[in-house]
């Protein structure tokens, strides 16, 4: 038997736009493989019971089953229908599997992994930023962090410069992958409220003070300090945000 080769974590490729109706099939049986309600082995309903069930035609059940196969979820298996394959086959960043994933029972072990990656990461690219930093981009990161600074009543706009002053940052260590990984991982997750959260006013004034302290060490040219600040950030963020454990878990 052919083995489909794993995609776990791996940035999924743009996918074709698909009806409304399909979209909506998609989303719904996305989230109940990945929660657990179809689990790794077993099989899908057949079409013409996923029809009644979703009140659609075959057509789309065809399109939205050829979605779940693009997204590493299933496959056709002759004989057995479609089958939910292993987690590890899945594509762990498509944005509605990264979603369902955060809405699992266990869904703070995901959570915790991506702040993880997201830690190592950007304190890498801080240290190295703070050595390349040119004149150009410490007005660039200087102007963002006035305008962040006029912005901590707000905290739905401060939220959307956050991630440009972070991006300016990843520009300037020249990491090429990492901010892209980054890019990718947080773009994503970003969408999801248990990721972000709902941050307070009070919230938001600790977080400039964080991105004060990251810019104060870029400027200085102090790789360590970046680093070391960055990680304080990052950390003591998602400390204020992190979702409460879930019942049982």
């Amino acid at each position: 038997m052919t083995t489909t080769p794993s995609t776990a974590g791996a940035v999924p490729r743009p996918q074709r736009h698909r009806p409304p109706l399909a979209a909506a099939v998609v989303k719904s049986l996305v989230t109940a493989i990945v929660v657990g309600d179809y689990p790794p082995g077993s099989a899908l309903p057949p079409a013409g019971a996923l029809c009644e069930q979703y009140e659609v035609s075959r057509t789309v059940i065809r399109e939205a089953t050829t979605a779940l196969v693009e997204k590493g979820l299933v496959a056709s298996r002759q004989g057995w229908g479609t089958i939910v394959l292993d987690q590890d086959q899945w594509s762990l960043l498509d944005p509605l599997v990264l979603d369902a994933l955060f809405q699992r029972e266990d869904r703070l072990v995901y959570l915790d992994n991506l702040i993880e990656i997201r830690t190592t990461l950007e304190c890498a690219m801080a240290r190295r930023a703070a050595g390349l930093l040119d004149a150009e981009q410490r007005t660039a990161l200087t102007a963002k962090l006035d305008e962040l600074a006029d912005l901590v009543d707000d905290p739905t706009g401060y939220a959307r410069v956050d991630v440009e002053f972070h991006e300016l940052i990843h520009r300037a260590s020249r990491d090429a992958f990492g901010r892209a990984i980054v890019s990718s991982v947080q773009g994503k997750a970003l969408h999801t409220p248990q990721y972000s959260g709902t941050p307070s006013v009070e919230d938001v004034r600790s977080t400039h003070e964080g991105h004060t302290r990251i810019l104060e060490a870029l400027v200085a040219g102090d790789a360590a300090g970046a680093e070391a600040a960055m990680r304080d950030h990052i950390t003591s963020s998602w400390a204020r945000r992190r979702p409460q454990e879930a019942p049982g878990a």
